[in-house]
């Protein structure tokens, strides 16, 4: 159900074979939290489902194939979109990659492999390690 002012987001934290979490660092083009580490997310288009969402921005943001392995939650933000406050809810999936070459939109962005212990090591926000560990917890 679409709640004027709301937004409905798919999150994919990437895990691959050796535990590891992809995160993808956003372009400095970006209005909202240029340069900040986090997982591939995006909002979902008109009638597609969370987990079609969650794969497809995977694609669009990663280049890389991907399935579903379960929800593992959800989570929700407030931005400002065009000036008005918007609630966002986001469903946070656990996503095991089916292809390996790691394709990113923008030559200014980057992408690294964590172990969970290492997600700090990076400028990751609160938002994006909450999301990660819903995932951790749950795998």
């Amino acid at each position: 159900m679409d709640i004027p002012g709301n937004r409905r987001l798919a999150a994919a934290v990437v895990m691959n074979d050796e535990q590891q979490v992809l995160l993808v660092r956003r372009s400095e083009k970006e209005r909202f939290l240029p340069r900040v580490w986090g997982v591939p997310c995006g909002k979902l288009e008109p009638g597609e489902s969370p987990e079609d969402g969650a794969l497809r921005e995977l694609k669009e943001e990663t280049g890389l194939l991907g399935e579903v392995v379960r929800k593992v939650g959800e989570s929700s933000f407030v931005s400002d979109y065009r000036g008005q406050e918007t609630k966002n809810w986001q469903d946070n999936f656990l996503i095991r990659p089916l292809s390996g070459q790691v394709t990113l939109p923008e030559p200014d962005q980057d992408h690294i492999w964590l172990r969970p212990s290492q997600l700090t090591q990076v400028d990751i926000d609160d938002y994006n390690l909450d999301v990660v560990r819903q995932a951790l917890m749950n795998s």
